[in-house]
């Protein structure tokens, strides 16, 4: 387990959405911490609120009641126009489907981060660390869906955030392709420093994980330290 500081803290949160015929309560008065550059896991089946907790987290929804925060700031206070910069300056977002410009190559999708972010890491720097070099000027129909998702990766990286929120970041890769995008991403903590946040349904990566969190029914039902998480290549898929 790393010796950091805490950066995340959800202090009784509860998000509830009205449906006309019941309120639905997607999270019910979730209280957990999260130290800096740790790589966590979020577990939990489908429905259970882990996405509703990541979208949270990534200032792209807002609290019924309770508060979050990240590097001593409370972002449930935050007003649409500061939760947009705090987008832009803090979160690193990854998700299922990749969500890239077809239009533009690979190069270019990530070198768009430079137009929204003060400190920018260089786009060819960060596409050589995912192993994609040779790949700067293609677009992305011409790359495989590991090869979509590591460009995906990379412009996360280069916006240089305080974290990188993962929303089942392998559900549209085999087996394989997956274990080696999540070990990327297993690197990124340990290599730069970044918290990296997980959300899956795949109980074996959580052998992987600094911190595991269990949710179920809008709850939390298990905070769990890793003191030897294993390598990503390490664990039986």
């Amino acid at each position: 387990m790393k010796n950091a500081r805490e950066i995340i803290c959800f202090s009784h949160v509860t998000r509830e959405y009205d449906t006309g015929l019941h309120v639905l309560k997607a999270l019910d008065d979730v209280s957990f911490s999260i130290g800096g550059g740790e790589f966590v896991v979020i577990l939990g089946p489908s429905g259970a609120g882990k996405s509703t907790l990541l979208n949270l987290l990534g200032g792209m929804d807002h609290v019924t009641s309770g508060e979050i925060y990240v590097d001593g700031q409370n972002i449930a206070g935050l007003s649409d126009d500061r939760l947009t910069e705090y987008r832009a300056n803090h979160v690193g977002f990854v998700f299922q489907f990749y969500n890239l410009i077809p239009t533009l190559t690979a190069l270019e999708n990530i070198a768009l981060t430079k137009k929204i972010v003060r400190t920018p890491v260089d786009a060819r720097e960060v596409l050589e660390s995912v192993g994609l070099k040779d790949h700067a000027g293609q677009f992305p129909a011409q790359l495989s869906g590991g090869e979509q998702q590591r460009v995906s990766i990379a412009r996360a990286v280069a916006k240089n955030p305080t974290m990188l929120l993962c929303d089942e970041p392998t559900g549209a890769l085999d087996s394989e392709t997956g274990a080696a995008v999540l070990e990327m991403l297993q690197n990124m903590s340990r290599e730069r420093g970044k918290t990296v946040i997980v959300v899956t349904h795949n109980e074996a990566l959580a052998e992987a994980a600094d911190r595991v969190i269990r949710i179920k029914n809008g709850r939390i039902r298990e905070v769990t330290e890793n003191p030897e998480p294993k390598a990503v290549s390490g664990v039986n898929w």
